[in-house]
């Protein structure tokens, strides 16, 4: 008898990046001190003693083992359309609100919501590669719409309206950006929502890494002031990165409430209901914790100033784009892969970082280094290893 074959979509797929990586610093013999971690973005401090608190006390809470409602925790949708509205200067609500288990989860109910198989989504190159591989496996076309290298990582608005053009459903894009770090501006984005509204497609904004802007930089955009913002805008955020839960799988889509409907179906039939006690705690934590995520703000700020010191300081390397969470480095290896130079980094000098070839066509000469993981100290030590690498 002939072998069932599994699903096609997923065995093309390359294995999950985060341990393939990981796998190779289990070679590294300590010979230059303590490993540093570049490759995964978690939060590189734990989570604040009162979101502790709050979530043990949410989980001990005999209301939080049934079924929650679908599109979420009423006090967390509330909470966050607050919190959204204060940020944008915008009136939304909760009906704009949908809580997801995750950002990943969130982009791959748009994603489902959006298009199906044979369609096509727009991703910039270099995209974040779990936004690529949720398209494959869903038969998902992928449209590459190509970035500035030399200007800092930003989409080329005429390769997006070429992409938009040729049917693309929607343009998915991340700012700050993973895996580049690149910030997008306001006007840039106004040009990719407009091109988009122009082309009756949705612009699909992941901001996971929103709350690590400067302190002074105002809104991330006015997109939300929109006349009619709900039939082109989806916007993706993690509570994970700026709560220090990425373990408690925690994100929300805004958009308009016809399209929540839609992504209502799907969450019934994926999870049903994000995880219920993380909701009630992060809705009572996002007023009073505002300071202390503020700091935190700042501690990655100074984390992306050290890496700079340390990379003008060498020879051949350069970053290409930073900020947030990501720098995106170009290494001075021409004539090897990314992921060669990335797996002897990871053996010989215990330096985890992700190739640049693992988010898109084009990128072998660069690194990802996720510098928000590691202290200051540990990121001064790049300065004697990456030499050595």
């Amino acid at each position: 008898m002939p072998s069932a074959i599994p699903n096609p979509f997923v065995t093309r797929l390359s294995p999950p990046p985060i341990p393939s990586v990981f796998a190779w610093a289990r070679d590294y013999a300590g010979a230059h001190g303590p490993l540093i971690d570049l490759s995964q973005a978690v939060p590189g401090y734990p989570a604040h003693p009162e979101m502790l608190r709050l979530l043990g006390e949410a989980a001990a809470s005999q209301a939080m083992t049934g079924y929650g409602p679908i599109e979420g925790e009423t006090v967390l949708r509330e909470a966050y359309a607050r919190h959204v509205s204060d940020i944008y200067g915008a009136s939304i609500q909760a009906a704009n609100i949908h809580i997801t288990s995750g950002c990943n989860q969130a982009f791959m109910c748009a994603a489902i919501a959006l298009a199906g198989a044979g369609d096509a989504i727009a991703l910039t190159n270099p995209f974040y590669f779990n936004h690529e591989t949720t398209l494959s496996m869903l038969g998902i076309e992928r449209v590459l719409v190509e970035c500035d290298a030399v200007g800092g990582f930003l989409p080329d608005v005429v390769s997006a309206e070429r992409a938009l053009a040729a049917g693309a459903r929607a343009l998915a894009v991340v700012t700050p950006n993973n895996p580049t770090g690149a910030v997008y501006p306001p006007s840039l984005l106004h040009d990719l929502f407009a091109l988009c509204r122009k082309h009756g497609a949705w612009l699909v904004l992941d901001e996971t890494y929103r709350d690590f802007l400067p302190g002074d930089y105002g809104p991330p955009h006015a997109l939300l002031s929109e006349p009619g913002w709900e039939d082109t805008l989806v916007l993706l955020y993690s509570f994970s990165k700026s709560f220090c839960i990425p373990g408690h799988r925690l994100g929300a889509v805004t958009a308009g409430p016809k399209l929540l409907g839609e992504i209502a179906k799907i969450m019934d039939n994926m999870q049903i209901c994000a995880p219920r006690s993380a909701q009630v705690a992060v809705a009572a934590a996002l007023p009073v914790l505002a300071d202390w995520r503020a700091g935190n703000r700042l501690e990655i700020a100074r984390r992306a100033g050290a890496l700079k010191a340390v990379v003008s300081d060498l020879p051949g390397w350069d970053i290409a784009a930073i900020g947030a969470y990501f720098a995106f480095v170009r290494h001075p290896f021409a004539d090897q892969s990314s992921a060669e130079v990335a797996e002897r980094l990871a053996k010989r000098v215990g330096i985890v970082s992700i190739p640049g070839s693992y988010f898109g066509v084009g990128q072998e000469r660069y690194l990802r280094l996720a510098f928000a993981n590691a202290d200051v100290a540990s990121i001064g030590l790049l300065g004697s290893r990456l030499p050595l690498g």
